[in-house]
């Protein structure tokens, strides 16, 4: 019962989170606050998918917006019952949170790889992915950290910051989930019979 409930807002939590995802994305594009790098394109190349700007950011954004509109009580009904029209709300739902399910988890595996990658630096052998050969192991190995001159503090910018877009589109994933099951429950073992409508045996 308290998943049904806790349907509706779920579409809610889900803008702030669309809209840091953006903002941390298109921080990535400047580090420590200079746009240096980014107009001489020295920059991971994970960051120009624009994954934390389009598909966790403005995709999810839309999404919420079309499932939050979906639950208010103006709707226009498609079919001449309301529980006919509240069964397509709901078929509607699942599909557009089941798209949200792709467009959070791909940007989570992204960032993952990002993280994994390490930053795109100068050190002593010349611009490169000094890290890309740790497997993720640089990410325990602080003094290594120094060897990346170029942009400074650059490890540790995209280190803290592919981590908040992780845990970022994480929850996403982890609320789209919510939202598919909430809807499933409510169509097939609640609120919602598509086969028995009363009135109309």
């Amino acid at each position: 019962m308290a998943l049904e409930t806790c349907g509706s807002c779920l579409s809610c939590l889900l803008i702030p989170l669309a809209l840091w995802s953006i903002v941390v994305n298109i921080l990535l594009y400047f580090p420590n606050g200079k746009a240096l790098h980014a107009a001489s394109y020295q920059l991971p190349s994970y960051v120009w998918y624009f994954e934390g700007i389009y598909f966790s950011g403005v995709m999810i954004l839309l999404l919420a917006v079309i499932l939050m509109t979906l639950e208010c009580s103006i709707f226009y009904r498609c079919c001449q019952s309301e529980s006919c029209n509240k069964t397509y709300r709901s078929f509607i739902s699942i599909v557009l949170a089941l798209l949200g399910v792709a467009f959070s988890g791909y940007s989570c595996i992204i960032f993952t790889l990002g993280l994994i990658q390490g930053p795109f630096c100068n050190s002593s052998s010349g611009w490169d992915y000094i890290f890309k050969d740790t497997a993720g192991g640089y990410l325990t190995d602080y003094p290594a950290w120094s060897r990346c001159t170029e942009p400074a503090n650059i490890v540790e910018w995209n280190v803290i910051l592919l981590s908040i877009l992780i845990a970022l589109s994480g929850l996403q994933l982890i609320i789209c989930f919510l939202k598919v099951a909430a809807e499933l429950k409510r169509t097939l073992c609640g609120n919602y019979s598509v086969f028995v409508q009363a009135g109309t045996l």
